[in-house]
């Protein structure tokens, strides 16, 4: 409902003998509107007392009988909502107004206008936007930053959650712009958003503003060179395009990605922001699609869109380059595991079981990952997501048809297990049960049976019991932390450091001579 004038406020202060600029300055209302209810009142002869014990709405209607029926014939917004939704990032009262219109044409209702929508949400005064019109060229300049405002990734498996950082660029002219989800806001990341970007767009700019971030620009005197990061004017000059870090501190001169990270807010983070991600992939899509969206919305002060402005613009762009720049990261001296596989940012690729034991280059791409040894490339493989962990990657051709080593043997790992218990075979069997293949289990399967070592065959076995209630696949770390806490000092019983098989190491009296040694 549109903002209503306080009837019974207004009364009830004019019978304290409160001024009118009095009430108008304390209660924040238009002397007009006061002087209005004043004048009905007297018109009428209504006082405070006839309608002290009404309702606000009540005392409204009976002093504007003509505006309250038609306000009522709209389906009332919940302003009480509108309030609360308000907190959250990049929402609006428009884009509230719009899920309000959608909500009304479900029900078969009647939506009220923005203006009435906004006047209704008392108590709060929407900022307007800056209205300084700046002359850009088409296919002149682009314009790059990070997002302050971000999303989330839930960890399907755990439940952690994570940052997903935004990386926006505009062309000034169409205002046409690109948004791509991040896991981080690292110099490759950097280097990739703005690879993309120039694909997105068709072309490059010339000029390409971006901010002073340390991952692009080492230093920006006021007076002397700018020195850009070697990658980053790597990448300028293959594109050819000019890198411009705006001016310290002044955000104008890159007002239009300044004003689209704000649009951004509402247009993806808000409109996204009851959906939980699970998958970076899927993430990626949904940002995808409502960028799209935003880009083909139609302008409101001026003709056609985003999208449209920029099919005439990319006719000025300098066309991409042959290749795309190519963002490498090398990792060096990776050893080679006895099950053949390398690590890599907690995940395993597959080698060649020649290699075992032998140190490795790896050569990390967007997509892929190449395994090199002695400048010769041994492997290829395509990367996981930086979001996923400990997962493999195998081949079959890189393993052996056997192992030499005796306890590289997924039966002795059983029949051990069976020594120590039935739930201890049970997290043995599961384990195996995760992989493609059993020689990819057993460094996680050993690491579980050594615990033994450490402790006792009855303390893992009770540990594995626990563990099994709340994981389905339990693996070392849980099952150290369950051995560990049950080991504290503070345990009653408990020796802090039990030998194999849970029997002491203290040796007996006729060690020493008692018994029938003794004398």
């Amino acid at each position: 409902m549109a903002q209503k004038i306080s009837v019974k406020l207004i009364l009830r202060e004019k019978e304290r003998n409160v001024s009118q600029n009095a009430i108008a300055r304390a209660h924040h209302i238009s002397k007009k509107s006061i002087v209005d209810v004043l004048r009905i009142a007297k018109e009428q002869g209504i006082a405070y007392a006839d309608v002290a014990d009404l309702t606000d709405d009540e005392a409204y209607r009976r002093f504007y009988p003509d505006k309250f029926a038609n306000e009522i014939i709209y389906l009332q917004p919940d302003y009480e909502f509108v309030h609360e939704e308000l907190k959250r990032v990049g929402v609006t009262l428009k884009l509230l107004w719009q899920e309000y219109q959608q909500s009304c044409r479900a029900v078969g209702k009647l939506a009220c206008g923005y203006t009435k929508f906004c006047s209704g949400y008392d108590g709060y005064v929407t900022r307007n936007e800056l209205t300084n019109h700046l002359e850009h060229k088409p296919g002149e300049t682009c314009e790059v930053d990070w997002s302050g405002k971000t999303m989330r990734l839930v960890d399907n498996a755990t439940g952690e959650v994570s940052k997903v950082f935004l990386f926006v660029a505009t062309l000034p002219y169409s205002q046409y712009s690109y948004v791509e989800p991040c896991l981080d806001m690292k110099e490759l990341s950097w280097l990739r958003c703005n690879v993309h970007m120039f694909s997105f767009f068709g072309g490059v700019p010339r000029r390409t503003v971006c901010d002073n971030l340390k991952t692009g620009v080492i230093s920006h005197p006021r007076v002397g060179e700018i020195v850009l990061n070697e990658e980053y004017a790597a990448l300028a000059e293959h594109y050819v395009t000019a890198i411009l870090p705006a001016p310290v501190r002044k955000p104008k001169r890159k007002a239009s990605v300044e004003g689209t990270v704000g649009k951004i807010a509402t247009a993806v983070i808000a409109k996204l922001r009851n959906e939980t991600f699970f998958d970076f992939s899927e993430l990626k899509k949904a940002v995808r699609k409502a960028v799209d969206e935003f880009n083909k919305e139609p302008f409101q002060k001026r003709p056609g869109s985003r999208y449209e402005v920029w099919q005439e613009e990319k006719k000025f762009l300098e066309p991409l380059p042959a290749i795309p720049y190519e963002v490498v990261q090398w990792l060096y001296d990776r050893k080679v595991y006895p099950n053949c596989h390398i690590s890599v940012f907690k995940n395993y690729y597959s080698v060649p079981y020649a290699y075992v034991g032998r140190k490795v280059d790896v050569k990390l791409l967007e997509g892929t990952l190449e395994i090199y040894c002695q400048g010769q490339c041994i492997s290829r493989h395509r990367r996981f997501p930086d979001c996923i962990q400990y997962h493999y990657d195998t081949r079959r051709e890189d393993m052996p048809a056997y192992f030499n080593q005796p306890e590289m043997n997924g039966d002795r790992m059983c029949r051990w297990a069976d020594k120590i218990g039935k739930n201890t075979r049970k997290v043995v069997d599961r384990i195996f049960e995760s992989v493609q293949i059993e020689e990819q289990a057993y460094n996680s399967v050993l690491s579980v049976l050594k615990l033994e070592k450490a402790y006792s065959r009855e303390a893992l076995e009770e540990a594995c019991r626990k563990a099994l209630e709340s994981v389905h696949s339990p693996r070392y770390r849980s099952l150290k932390a369950i051995l560990a806490q049950a080991a504290k000092p503070d345990s009653i019983g408990l020796p802090t450091n039990p030998a194999k098989g849970g029997k002491g190491m203290l040796r007996g009296a006729d060690y020493y001579g008692g018994g029938s040694h003794a004398e």
